[in-house]
């Protein structure tokens, strides 16, 4: 969770920033503010589902009402697992490793526009961030018969365009969102892409702003 902080830090500061602005902007939506939290799976997708495969998905963000009209601001700290093969050498680090575990840690923040409609809410976003990808090394030490276990920090940016749905149940919407992750970055010299899918929950804090 160390390595959350930061990403989580720089998330709450930015909600900090926008509150007046929002307060000021968006007296008359239903939809000025809310939280969201979800979980799901990132299914890797090209070059590298060559060796890495789905585990489970974490994201915690908030939805920021921007004006009158559906646009929104949607910034979120995303944490990916996956389930990790290492099937490239480099120097220090030649035995291979099967059945490790890397783990995403990505700060996003997008523009997105929301259609209500009744108890639906339609929505699409695009944005760009970044963060980093902890993967797993392994030596061997022969004369102890010991092997010791290293994350690699591979830092990249990400590109990310996505759609959601929500359903209003009163005082917050279920959602179910899903994405495609471009990173702008190479993990054991192949192309990062993935596709999140996430289901969650968004309680409605706008009328803390009237």
């Amino acid at each position: 969770m160390k390595n959350l902080s930061l990403p989580l830090l720089s998330l709450l500061c930015l909600l900090s920033s926008f509150n007046l602005c929002i307060a000021q902007q968006t007296s008359g939506r239903p939809d000025k503010f809310y939280t969201m939290s979800g979980a799901g799976f990132s299914f890797p997708v090209g070059e590298n589902s060559d060796f890495m495969r789905p585990k489970f998905s974490t994201t915690l963000g908030a939805n920021l009402g921007l004006g009158q009209g559906g646009l929104f601001l949607y910034p979120k700290v995303s944490l990916h697992v996956f389930g990790y093969d290492k099937i490239d050498t480099e120097p220090g680090y030649p035995s291979a490793l099967k059945t490790g575990r890397s783990t995403t840690y990505l700060l996003n923040i997008a523009l997105g526009y929301r259609k209500i409609v009744n108890k639906f809410a339609f929505y699409g976003f695009l944005g760009g961030g970044g963060g980093f990808i902890l993967s797993p090394r392994v030596v061997i030490d022969p004369v102890n018969n010991q092997a010791t276990l290293s994350n690699k920090t591979n830092y990249l940016g990400i590109i990310e365009p996505g759609l959601g749905i929500e359903y209003n149940i009163g005082g917050a919407n279920l959602f179910l969102e899903s994405s495609y992750m471009n990173g702008l970055g190479k993990i054991q010299n192949r192309h990062f892409a993935a596709v999140p899918i996430s289901i969650g929950i968004k309680p409605n804090l706008s009328k803390l702003f009237k």
